[in-house]
């Protein structure tokens, strides 16, 4: 069985395409094209559930039109609408690159002159320029390279130097 921390999520599945069982898969992060993976992990009413790529291709943009293994009709594509896609972290640290910060969703944030837990990331703001993961507390800290001093995915923890003062500005 699939847990949630083995995971993170890459995007979602969005209606059908056509009558032999494709689906328009809105991504945030093009992994799946960057590493060797046969399959996407899709959010079955609360069950993470593998689903074998049989082949895909980019659309435009963040949209790829995707076909699954055994998914070969429409009313079979459209009961994968709307369905959270998620990609293992495994095979995530098998990429050449650095992982994308929706990798890090999951991680906690440890400040590093205090050794005190700030939160965990629960999301990644990308929609300024100064990019911020939000934290399951709501906060916001900033995911500059600057201030992330390590990076432990064993652990699944961020040592971070924050500013002081960083902190008591949300509260």
């Amino acid at each position: 069985m699939i847990k949630q921390e083995e995971v993170y999520r890459i995007g979602r599945i969005g209606k059908p395409h056509g009558v032999n069982g494709e689906v328009f898969f809105y991504f945030d992060d093009d992994i799946f094209d960057r590493v060797d993976a046969d399959y996407l992990v899709l959010d079955m009413d609360g069950i993470l559930v593998p689903f074998y790529m049989d082949e895909y291709r980019f659309r435009k943009g963040s949209v790829a039109l995707v076909r699954f293994c055994d998914i070969d009709t429409m009313e079979r594509a459209a009961e994968l609408t709307n369905r959270e896609v998620y990609f293992p972290r495994e095979l995530a640290g098998q990429e050449d690159e650095a992982p994308t910060l929706l990798f890090l969703v999951g991680f906690d944030i440890v400040d590093s002159s205090t050794g005190r837990h700030i939160g965990t990331i629960t999301g990644v703001d990308d929609t300024t320029a100064n990019v911020l993961f939000e934290l399951n507390d709501g906060s916001l800290i900033p995911a500059s390279d600057d201030l992330i001093l390590n990076i432990d995915t064993e652990k699944e923890e961020i040592i971070m130097d924050l500013p002081d003062g960083l902190l008591t500005l949300q509260s």
